[in-house]
């Protein structure tokens, strides 16, 4: 009969959509995203591949950070990154370090450069002072350019810059103030940093910053050693750059 009929086509469907929801909850993302919301709670800026470290949301919230600043959604920029990476269009590129890699994408958030050339016409608009990028570094000097002094061009590209779940754990478990915050998520990757720029490639360093990472997790960094040829590199560069900052006291930067 027809109600037999109605009844059988029903139950097919249900079975269908039981399937369906179980596919959909047994995959690699729904399974990231699950331990994620069990230790942090927030699952929407975790990917299979990702996950927005605490240290990189400064760029969207902190008005006073200086370089790039992102106004777009957090959990959209994560999605457009695993996204552009599943592609095969932005691999995973080495970094300065083992547990340091970069993908490297179309600037789709509109930033604008994070530091511009000094020229004869602006050297005299550069700032000096001592700044920290946050609590838990040591205070150094560096040089920068007011955001209202000077003409920023929108980016090309973003170099997406990340660090390994298990070097985040190790940097966290090295800060005692960093101890009381929710687990990381699964996720291998962790974004900790965005530099728009107009280069499709690792631009160096600032000097200031590998000083920094040689000083060792206990003062901010990540203990790597200086490399003099990398060194050397990052100062041919930054001779003749500097960071854009919104804050005046120069506080925040890369």
């Amino acid at each position: 009969s027809r109600m037999r009929i109605a009844r059988v086509a029903h139950r097919a469907l249900r079975l269908a959509r039981g399937r369906a929801i179980r596919r959909e909850r047994d995959s690699p993302v729904a399974r990231a995203r699950s331990r994620a919301m069990a230790s942090t709670g927030d699952v929407s800026t975790v990917t299979e591949t990702f996950f927005l470290d605490d240290f990189a949301v400064r760029q969207w919230d902190d008005e006073r950070y200086s370089g790039t600043r992102i106004a777009h959604d957090k959990a959209d920029f994560v999605r457009k990154i695993q996204e552009a990476h599943e592609s095969g269009k932005s691999p995973l590129v080495d970094g300065y370090a083992p547990f340091c890699k970069h993908v490297f994408v179309e600037n789709f958030v509109g930033a604008k450069v994070g530091n511009v050339e000094i020229t004869k016409s602006n050297e005299h608009l550069l700032k000096s002072g001592y700044s920290a990028r946050s609590e838990a570094e040591l205070a150094v000097l560096t040089r920068w350019f007011q955001a209202s002094d000077v003409e920023a061009p929108e980016a090309t590209h973003l170099d997406v810059i990340l660090y390994s779940r298990e070097q985040l754990e190790l940097e966290r478990a090295a800060v005692p103030s960093k101890s009381e915050r929710p687990p990381l998520p699964n996720a291998p990757w962790g974004i900790i940093s965005v530099k728009a720029q107009s280069e499709d490639y690792e631009t160096p360093m600032q000097p200031i910053t590998m000083m920094r990472n040689a000083l060792g997790r206990e003062q901010g960094g990540s203990g790597v050693p200086l490399e003099k040829d990398k060194y050397d590199a990052s100062v041919a560069y930054w001779a003749n750059h500097a960071p854009i900052v919104a804050s005046e006291d120069g506080a925040a930067g890369d």
